[in-house]
């Protein structure tokens, strides 16, 4: 293949909060780059995915969910990060479930239009379209919001029509060499997936907003032989976040410790000893200097 017919590019992925952005990135890469869990919010940082094919690399950008609710420094920080993504991309994906569109769905395609980049739009969610007559509707309502390049119907969870998205993404890339490694997959280090595992378990287990009022950092992350040691910080804001964490006699803690070291055993093929503390940092998501210090990014 003639270097010159190679493309490559940026693909911003954007969409309101819990439409399923992080699931479609995690089943085109065919592994687990962003966590996932039901709860809107979950990606709080801008997540490079590098799909390497061999005509094309195509650059995934994984964003967190634009919002309204933005009163605090965090929520500032994530939809700023979303709207550098879009600015910088040659190619946006706008993914909206198949049947339900909310005023955030518009927020997000008023971004797009004033960004001026080409946008591939989704109707995710179609295993739960009920009768598949919907879709056809769906489509043609969405079609008069916007001149789309595309618009596709898929199901991340279900993997449905992915093949066509790539497809699609790949016909509409500048012409260039590849921008990364051939053997890279994302640009996040092992010790930021630790800390997004843990707090994936964090945010099944634990219930209402306090999922929103933590966060975690890795202190510690070194290998000998087979076995992985990490010792990581789960920060909250108030001393009675922290007990809800730490659990009755410390079960709730343990329970999370188990479930994030099996989850990283497994996806590291390794021994993993992990050890989690809880510590107290008054307001730490109303202040982008902690922020900083935290590890989230000022775009």
């Amino acid at each position: 293949m003639a270097e010159e017919t190679f493309r490559c590019g940026f693909v911003a992925v954007v969409g309101r909060p819990n439409v399923g952005k992080s699931t479609l990135v995690n089943a085109i890469m065919g592994r687990k780059v962003s966590i996932v869990t039901s709860k809107p919010q979950t990606t709080r940082h801008r997540i490079l995915a590098v799909l390497t094919g061999d005509e094309e690399q195509i650059v995934f950008v994984d964003t967190p969910g634009l919002h309204r609710n933005a009163g605090r420094a965090m929520n500032r920080l994530m939809n700023r990060a979303a709207i550098s993504a879009l600015a910088d991309a040659d190619l946006a994906l706008f993914v909206v479930e198949a049947t339900r569109w909310t005023e955030e769905d518009g927020d997000v395609l008023d971004r797009i239009k004033s960004s001026g980049v080409p946008c591939i739009a989704l109707l995710n969610k179609i295993d739960s379209v009920h009768p598949k007559e919907r879709l056809l509707a769906a489509i043609d309502s969405l079609s008069k919001r916007h001149e789309f390049v595309e618009i596709i119907p898929v199901s991340a969870r279900k993997r449905d029509n992915l093949d066509l998205v790539t497809a699609s993404i790949r016909d509409r890339l500048p012409e260039s060499p590849p921008l990364f490694p051939a053997e890279m997959q994302t640009d996040r280090s092992p010790e930021f997936h630790a800390a997004e595992v843990i707090r994936e378990r964090l945010t099944v287990h634990l219930r209402d907003e306090l999922p929103y009022g933590l966060t975690v950092q890795v202190e510690q992350y070194s290998r000998d032989r087979d076995r992985l040691t990490i010792h990581a910080v789960i920060w909250v804001e108030r001393d009675s976040q922290k007990g809800i964490v730490v659990g009755k006699g410390g079960e709730m803690l343990k329970k999370i410790g188990r479930e994030a070291r099996l989850a990283l055993a497994k996806q590291l093929h390794m021994s993993v000893h992990l050890e989690l503390w809880v510590k107290v940092k008054d307001n730490w998501a109303d202040s982008e200097q902690d922020l900083m210090n935290l590890g989230y990014e000022s775009p």
